[in-house]
């Protein structure tokens, strides 16, 4: 009984010195180069959705916007999206058919109805058997996630702008994690909810 009390004392000696002395806290640099770690040390089935493997759809659709990985949406989604390029949420974004083909096609092969990646399987859990979303933004899913978040912070904060500039805030978003404890919002730092 003795020794419990004394491991007790000690342990709460310890937590309190750890609690003055600043704790487990990392400055940007130190928290950047944990996360990295942390990164590397994750295998495929741990990322939320498969990270974008085309260099022409990185390059077509990246050189304009984030390029989005194929499992954000189902396969009606993308047929749409890519069925009207000439009017892609007022731009012409046309293509060439034989490109046009290409994009579609690993779209489609890629996307969240024929992904086993766990964001995949819940954004397709939250739609509807007909539903074909042309926003990522406008899943029942997404919008689950994110409304915690106060539209302001994101609509007024002009390093992010609207809800669809992904990596803005998702730290990993590029390699294919969508963790929440790797969101930084800019201007606001960290997002615990």
């Amino acid at each position: 009984m003795k020794t419990i009390i004394i491991t007790v004392v000690v342990f709460a000696l310890l937590m309190t010195t750890s609690i003055i002395m600043g704790g487990n806290k990392f400055n940007d640099k130190e928290e950047s180069e944990y996360n990295e770690k942390e990164y590397k040390s994750y295998s495929s089935k741990n990322l939320d959705v498969a990270v974008v493997n085309n260099a022409n759809y990185t390059e077509e659709c990246g050189s304009c916007h984030f390029a989005y990985q194929p499992g954000l949406l189902p396969e009606k989604s993308w047929v749409k999206i890519m069925g009207d390029l000439e009017n892609h949420f007022d731009e012409n974004a046309e293509l060439d058919t034989e490109m046009q083909t290409e994009l579609t096609q690993y779209l489609t092969q890629n996307s969240a109805d024929k992904s086993n990646y766990k964001r995949s399987k819940r954004i397709m859990r939250s739609l509807g058997k007909s539903d074909a979303p042309l926003r990522i933004t406008k899943t029942l899913y997404f919008v689950r996630k994110h409304d915690e978040i106060p539209y302001r912070i994101v609509k007024e904060n002009k390093d992010i702008g609207s809800f669809s500039n992904c990596t803005a805030c998702h730290t990993n978003a590029e390699k294919g994690s969508f963790n929440e404890h790797e969101v930084k919002i800019p201007g606001y730092g960290r997002w615990e909810d």
